[in-house]
């Protein structure tokens, strides 16, 4: 069953069409990798799917219902949505932070009730960050800092998780550890995750459904078993590869050269 769905989208900024007749199902509890070239429209897409960004043309759905017709409240406690390096003020904490992400579950006039607290403590725990939580965020490593920001969207308590390019700016052993927590969200809470992922392996490894981008169109939708190949590769990427299949029957692949016509568009670049 789809959870977002995204039918006969289309996204113009600035007078260029960066989405160009999308439709997509998202499946419900599942994670799904957005991969693409750079500029692809990867984290249009995102923002389309999170309605931070109106469709041009199309709809979007969420569980069935036109997401222009859901309230900004009632589908922030429902969504969460974590951007490429996100900002906050430098003098507030971690806790300060998580605490941010039940805004959307109170009244104006409320203050922070035993159930907010407790929702807290377990975005903390869930993410690893109790023993941080009186840190300044500014004082917290690339990967520490990310975790606390999934702590934020935990506590909001969504269904869906939507994630642009987590782990930019992270040294590798940073990255594995923030894709194990998405991971483990999904399995023991069963939120759904959408993230734009830039590295293919990681997005073959940790996810059970990949949507391919390619010029702004949908160039292929499907598991990574299906989707990862030296075809794929070829076509969306431009590069040879060859392709394994790891234990957990997941493909792992390795780029060994540029493709041909590749090749000759670089050589016709640099002859210019």
């Amino acid at each position: 069953m789809a959870i977002l769905e995204a039918k006969t989208v289309s996204v113009q900024l600035e007078q260029k069409m960066v989405l160009n007749h999308i439709d997509l199902a998202i499946p419900c509890g599942k994670i799904t990798a957005i991969i693409g070239p750079n500029g692809s429209g990867k984290s249009t897409l995102l923002k389309t799917l999170s309605k931070n960004l109106l469709p041009s043309r199309g709809k979007v759905y969420f569980n069935g219902r036109n997401m222009a017709a859901i309230s900004n409240r009632e589908l922030a406690r429902r969504l969460a949505v974590l951007s490429q390096s996100p900002q906050s003020p430098p003098d507030l904490t971690v806790r300060d932070l998580v605490e941010y992400g039940r805004f959307p579950h109170r009244n104006w006039w409320q203050g922070s009730l035993s159930e907010d607290e407790t929702v807290v403590e377990d975005a903390l725990t869930a993410t690893g960050m109790t023993v941080f939580q009186e840190r300044l965020l500014s004082s917290l490593s690339g990967g520490e800092r990310q975790r606390a920001w999934i702590a934020m969207a935990l506590a909001q308590r969504p269904e869906v998780l939507l994630l642009d390019e987590p782990t930019t700016y992270l040294d590798i052993s940073h990255q594995l550890e923030v894709l194990e927590l998405v991971a483990d969200l999904n399995r023991k809470n069963g939120i759904t995750v959408v993230m734009v992922v830039h590295d293919i392996n990681q997005a073959a490894q940790y996810s059970d459904f990949i949507v391919v981008l390619k010029e702004g169109t949908v160039f292929a939708s499907g598991t990574p078993a299906d989707l990862i190949t030296s075809a794929m590769l070829r076509d969306v990427f431009g590069v040879e590869s060859a392709i394994l299949q790891m234990d957990n029957h997941r493909p792992l692949f390795f780029v060994r050269g540029l493709s041909g016509k590749r090749e000759r568009e670089s050589k016709v670049d640099m002859d210019s």
